[in-house]
């Protein structure tokens, strides 16, 4: 399968700057949302890009390190979850993605963003189902953004320790909602997303 096909098809309509976004944390009970955009070069093609998710930690950790090398330009950004309390996850996710775009130093002229949403932003976009598995620039956005994620994650793991964040990464584990119960929720919980635990 061509990973650059969505690529290819917008370089010969004159796109210069094709910039892939995508999120990691949607779902989880705790922390951020996340995005990464990446604007990637196509005649440098890093082998075993994919869904973040299907890559083992020590892959998706090798291959972090080598698109952020690599891309012509990347930026990350996350949305906290007294905004995603405050503007609901969807909202959420939408703004962290167009900052992500917003911060990039090279501004793209073309993106392509993962899922079925519309950004907010006045450049050409297109969204892509499973767009981090069907194309490239999607899914080297999706590696560095879980690999962002999950050692922030880590980090906090070590100042609440009553939740395994470590293994959770904030996503409701049994573990992570006995933790809930038992000591109540901690500064990164959305409390949107943990009402039924609160006392």
């Amino acid at each position: 399968m061509d990973k650059l096909k969505y690529e290819r098809e917008l370089t010969a309509d004159g796109f210069k700057n094709v910039c892939g976004v995508d999120e990691v944390g949607r779902g989880p009970l705790a922390g951020p949302v996340v995005c990464a955009a990446v604007i990637m070069p196509h005649n440098d093609i890093i082998d075993g890009v994919d869904d973040s998710k299907k890559l083992t930690h020590k892959k998706r950790a090798y291959l972090a390190e080598l698109i952020k090398e690599k891309a012509i330009a990347y930026a990350i950004c996350c949305v906290e979850p007294q905004i995603i309390d405050e503007i609901n996850i969807l909202e959420a996710t939408r703004l962290c993605m167009k900052n992500a775009i917003e911060s990039l130093e090279i501004r793209p002229d073309f993106v392509l963003v993962d899922g079925n949403m519309k950004l907010d932003i006045e450049i050409g976009q297109k969204s892509i189902i499973k767009g981090d598995f069907y194309s490239y620039s999607i899914g080297a956005a999706s590696i560095i953004a879980k690999e962002y994620r999950d050692a922030l994650m880590d980090e906090y793991a070590v100042k609440y320790p009553d939740y395994a964040f470590e293994e959770n990464k904030g996503y409701g584990t049994k573990k992570h909602i006995e933790g809930i119960i038992r000591a109540g929720i901690c500064p990164i919980h959305r409390k949107s997303f943990t009402k039924k635990w609160q006392s």
